[in-house]
């Protein structure tokens, strides 16, 4: 088994060669996390595929590679039943697993971690740890340091979400449209100059699951069941970002500029709020950053001590890859590496 504080930084990537899996890569090299070896990990058909990261090239190997490699950390991206499979036998070799599917989000053992909203409950015991919804990640990130000041009683979301959510296959079926070309379809429906509101599957309630993990992750991370939260999840043809509209009731009233101020100090939060030359956070702009952007902050005129709010903030990074990777920050900061 590894020994905690090695100095050799190897980190796995599995799910390398997929849509947030290559994010994944590129944020670690741009954010100069202490790599020393990169071990890229993917299925079987994927093996012996070249992935460079910072100028050098490395070959894909399998799961038993990867684990026979002894990474400090495997930062997980390769879908649900392939993290219940293999993430508790790279947690038995003393690996440090950060998995991005929903795998292990609810599991009341594992931790569901934004690290700018509850890194403190990790422990030298979390060796599977869980990354949450990108469309929860952003809220959150955003909902924290107010439920800190005025106490937040229920959350009213709807989304926009970028089609890169869904994956490779729903990118190139929005551009295969675009350009009028017929291929496979990631959607049951044409998504250009459409919008589909429906993300995951449907549950009895009527909810979709995407839904009901905005609503269930949001208590979890910010561990307070009181909160009430209700949303609809909507696909949309952008790339760029996910998109919020946010309607939060408090306990206790606030002050409009207050809000702003507390937002703009508040950790990886950038506030884009400048109405008189029309400046507010849209996907074109959160594209490539690492930061949640937060608008359109306002009073709700129809009830007490309530305020709408505008999120945007890049799917693939903040609300997967960045996460992800400040997670492993905060592991070696705390010598947990």
């Amino acid at each position: 088994m590894r020994e905690l504080g090695d100095t050799i930084m190897k980190v796995a990537v599995v799910g390398a060669t997929g849509l947030v899996g290559t994010k994944m890569l590129q944020v670690l090299a741009e954010r100069n996390f202490p790599v020393t070896e990169i071990v890229p990990v993917a299925s079987e058909k994927s093996v012996g595929k070249e992935v460079s990261f910072k100028g050098t090239t490395y070959k894909v190997v399998s799961m038993e590679d990867g684990i026979a490699a002894q990474p400090a950390v495997a930062i997980f991206s390769a879908g649900g039943g392939t993290s219940l499979e293999w993430a508790p036998r790279f947690a038995a070799a003393g690996i440090r697993v950060i998995d991005n599917s929903s795998a292990w989000r609810m599991d009341p053992t594992k931790k569901l971690v934004v690290p700018e909203v509850n890194a403190d409950v990790l422990t030298k015991d979390d060796f599977i740890i869980a990354n949450p919804n990108c469309s929860t990640i952003q809220m959150v990130v955003a909902l924290q340091p107010l439920h800190r000041k005025y106490t937040i009683k229920r959350v009213v979301v709807s989304t926009y979400q970028s089609v890169t959510g869904t994956g490779k296959k729903a990118v190139d079926q929005l551009f295969n449209e675009r350009k009028g070309v017929s291929g496979e379809m990631a959607y049951k429906y044409p998504i250009d100059l459409n919008v589909i509101p429906q993300i995951d599957v449907f549950l009895d309630n009527g909810y979709t699951k995407e839904e009901m993990k905005m609503v269930n992750e949001t208590n979890k991370i910010m561990q307070d069941d009181s909160i009430r939260v209700t949303a609809t999840t909507v696909r949309i043809p952008v790339v760029g970002g996910h998109s919020e509209s946010v309607n939060i009731e408090f306990a206790n009233d606030f002050d409009v500029n207050e809000v702003k101020e507390i937002l703009a100090n508040a950790p990886g939060i950038i506030v884009q709020d400048d109405l008189a030359n029309q400046v507010y956070p849209m996907p074109l702009w959160a594209h490539e950053k690492d930061e949640v952007f937060v608008g359109r902050i306002r009073r709700d005129e129809t009830q007490p001590n309530t305020l709408n709010m505008w999120i945007v903030s890049d799917n693939l990074r903040k609300g997967a890859a960045t996460n992800a990777v400040q997670i492993a920050e905060y592991l070696l900061a705390k010598g947990l590496l």
